[in-house]
């Protein structure tokens, strides 16, 4: 009988090691995609000074 209680103790705690990693690489993955769409809208306003400083620069 005991011997059935640590396998089921050992299956719970696995389980849940388990959830905890699944929950991190979620996260990171968020994490990332909202990193790239930072740095997507830095380039995008970058982009978007070009034609300002070269009409100052003609100006």
């Amino acid at each position: 009988m005991s011997g059935i209680l640590i396998l089921i103790g050992l299956i719970v705690v696995l389980a849940v090691f388990i959830i905890g990693i699944y929950n991190r690489i979620v996260a990171l993955s968020q994490r990332t995609e909202q990193a790239f769409a930072d740095v997507d809208v830095q380039l995008k306003q970058r982009h978007d000074l070009i034609p300002n400083l070269v009409e100052t620069v003609k100006g």
